[in-house]
């Protein structure tokens, strides 16, 4: 073919071709936000409050609700247990008022074995319960990781460390975490001395101190109570003290007088759901997405029992 043909032939063939126009991009899809995911959640994403390990705790500001997690300590746990039974705590005073730290409770004569009230049939010292084997314990892994532990994730509820290699799992100090106050040897805590977690966590408690539980209700109770003025917030005078009405075990009080509540199962779909609404937040308030979050960051819906949210 001649040069001129040849350049006739590609003109025309150009002609001939006809371009699409590029396709609009499809928007992203936009995910769900918490209030969606737990809108459609369904009645077996939910699970009771036992009464056998639920603490209410009564003062003059309301009602703190405490869960126990006695498959983490479970010798602490049956302390506490004997101690409520016993009627230890009624009367006694949130002493400690550690802003950002800790709000802790007991008997302020303590150190004196004359005046310290006595303690019954609970064991007076307990062996530190700071982690268990993880065989025994389910999990639900967080894929964000973690600064203090291999793995963190949620295990019955409760959010959890492990470490593989060592076949060990603990529970981990996020904000409304129960823990046993106890002095320099492992094994001189037993539950007569309670605190909980008040400020921004302070993991680096974890496997140092044994943890028997969390706050589901009240939070906001113990937060609002004055800071302590004397070291590590203790509060210097007597009448600072803030005395607890009545603290019982959930199965000890009658049934018309306990907190029907519900929590949100975090071996389900929904919690998986409601785990993503918080790593990438989706609510029309936010500009940016994190991508990741962090195990103490991922607070456990609670309800009372029946009601859709």
């Amino acid at each position: 073919m001649h040069r001129r043909s040849l350049g006739a032939a590609v003109a025309a063939c150009l002609l001939s071709v006809t371009f699409a126009s590029p396709a609009a991009e499809a928007p992203p899809k936009k995910g769900r936000t918490m209030t969606e995911v737990l809108a459609a959640s369904q009645p077996s994403d939910w699970r009771r409050l036992d009464p056998d390990d639920t603490v209410y705790l009564d003062f003059s500001a309301g009602r703190v609700v405490i869960e126990l997690a006695p498959a983490y300590a479970p010798a602490h746990v049956a302390n506490i247990r004997t101690l409520l039974k016993q009627h230890y705590f009624d009367g006694l005073a949130i002493l400690r008022v550690h802003d950002n730290y800790v709000v802790q409770w007991g008997d302020p004569e303590s150190g004196d074995k004359d005046k310290a009230r006595p303690f019954g049939e609970a064991r007076r010292s307990v062996p530190g319960e700071f982690s268990q084997a993880i065989a025994k314990q389910p999990f639900v892994r967080l894929p964000d990781g973690d600064v203090y532990a291999p793995e963190v994730g949620w295990s019955g509820g409760f959010p959890v460390a492990r470490d593989p290699k060592a076949g060990q799992t603990w529970l981990a100090h996020c904000y409304g975490m129960v823990g046993v106050g106890r002095d320099n040897a492992a094994d001189s805590g037993n539950g007569s001395e309670l605190y909980v977690v008040l400020g921004h966590a302070p993991r680096h408690l974890d496997r140092n101190v044994t943890l028997v539980g969390r706050v589901v209700q009240g939070m906001e109770l113990l937060a609002a109570l004055p800071r302590g003025t004397g070291p590590l917030g203790f509060y210097e005078k007597a009448e600072q003290r803030v005395p607890l009405t009545r603290v019982r075990l959930g199965s000890d009080v009658p049934e018309d007088q306990r907190s029907s509540l519900e929590l949100l199962r975090t071996d389900t779909e929904t919690f998986t759901a409601l785990v993503e609404t918080r790593r990438n937040r989706h609510d029309e308030w936010y500009l940016s997405q994190a991508g990741k979050v962090e195990v103490c960051n991922v607070a456990l819906p609670v309800r009372q029992a029946g009601k859709k949210r």
